[in-house]
């Protein structure tokens, strides 16, 4: 489902058959983003009739929604009555399935966490397949009747239309499943996308206000692996049968200090992931002075903030890496604005000024310069892109 821009929102409103559909989405975004809002400042803004607003809102509340929390000031009549989205109440459920941890999530229309609970991930795909469809039904079960959708986030190829997971390199786990097996024991429809679309699709509706305004932006996700989320004119781009923006596993050199999920040492995402930071790390202490064997990358990021000479060493090399694959998705794909997103973006301090200097260097000359920023998503951008797949439904446009 392709966000609507509501900066554009007037050139969406239809004169054909879907005109109910398509300004009922436009209503309940202008509520989403501009809450407190009355029926009549809807209706300036958009320019869609009154009558058209004020039915609109009704449905809206009807269906449960939105809901009125009280009057705005007067400019001359009765106080008008303003609206927000209605919070509190369950509408998706997030799976996000990360190569450490599982996490199976209860969310409202706001996108607000409800409930939550996180367990370690397997690479006994029989044993995931348990535990999901327990968790997740025991989740689902007392909303059966409220038509909750599920949106599942993994790390591997998806082919989103058919709800296929055709591979996850992590585990090497082929044709799995779980989609069809949770609809059945659930009763409800589910969502799955790769990780890094999923991320870039909870940029598109839940990020900083600056990737919300834009229709064009990439999204690189920096975890066990290095994924990339593309948005062109506001939709998730996928590619054949979902294979789109696998750009992890282009060449980035043939000596990395790990290997790919995919078994090479040659990928950007054995140069520029966590583990290749990790991996840096411990290349340059001494064996005496390792005393933990597999140091968190949460402590390790902590530690180069705190300005501890071989993580900080380790982080700038990682990101040097980073910023040179950014380059070339620069000079390729020309976007607006890169988010990165990830743990390491809690450092970003430490080196924003060399993946600026990097991406300076990768725009043609006479073009605009692409902007890097770091995600405002938080540690876990994939549960809000899970959620974000049910979310889009319910927000998108039509077309």
């Amino acid at each position: 489902m392709r966000r609507i821009n509501l900066q554009k929102a007037k050139n969406e409103i239809a004169r054909l058959n879907t005109i109910r559909d398509i300004n009922r989405q436009i209503v309940l975004n202008y509520v989403r983003d501009r809450s407190p809002i009355s029926r009549a400042e809807i209706a300036r803004q958009t320019e869609l009739h009154r009558s058209t607003v004020s039915v609109i809102v009704d449905e809206l509340l009807a269906d449960g929604m939105i809901v009125e929390i009280g009057s705005g000031e007067s400019t001359g009549g009765r106080k008008p009555k303003l609206y927000e989205l209605r919070t509190g109440v369950p509408v998706a459920i997030g799976v996000d399935l990360t190569p450490r941890t599982t996490t199976i999530a209860l969310a409202d229309l706001a996108g607000n966490i409800l409930q939550k609970e996180t367990f370690s991930t397997s690479p006994d795909v029989e044993f995931m397949t348990a535990q999901i469809l327990e968790r997740t039904r025991r989740i689902a079960e007392p909303f059966h009747d409220q038509g909750i959708e599920i949106g599942m986030s993994v790390p591997g190829l998806v082919d989103q239309r058919s709800g296929k997971i055709f591979h996850i390199p992590y585990f090497n786990w082929r044709d799995w499943d779980i989609c069809k097996r949770i609809e059945e024991e659930t009763g409800s429809h589910v969502i799955v996308e790769n990780d890094a679309n999923a991320t870039a699709l909870a940029e598109l509706w839940f990020g900083q206000e600056k990737t919300r305004k834009i229709d064009t932006f990439l999204m690189i996700l920096v975890g066990e692996g290095v994924g990339t989320g593309i948005i062109f004119d506001g939709q998730v781009y996928r590619g054949e049968m979902g294979a789109g923006g696998e750009f992890g596993h282009m060449i980035a050199g043939d000596n990395a200090p790990v290997e790919c999920s995919c078994g090479s040492r040659e990928c950007w995402e054995a140069y520029a992931s966590e583990k290749a930071l990790v991996a840096r790390y411990k290349s340059l202490l001494k064996i005496d002075d390792l005393k933990q064997s597999n140091i968190d990358i949460g402590d390790l990021i902590e530690l180069a903030v705190n300005g501890e000479k071989h993580a900080v060493e380790s982080l700038r090399e990682t990101m040097h890496y980073l910023g040179n694959g950014i380059s070339n998705l620069i000079v390729g794909l020309s976007p607006q604005i890169v988010v990165v997103s990830g743990k390491v973006t809690k450092a970003w301090d430490l080196y924003k000024d060399e993946l600026q200097r990097v991406s300076e260097r990768s725009v043609l000359a006479g073009l605009p310069q692409t902007e890097l920023l770091p995600s405002t998503l938080g540690e876990s951008p994939t549960l809000t892109g899970a959620i974000g797949l049910v979310l889009a439904r319910k927000f998108g446009s039509m077309s």
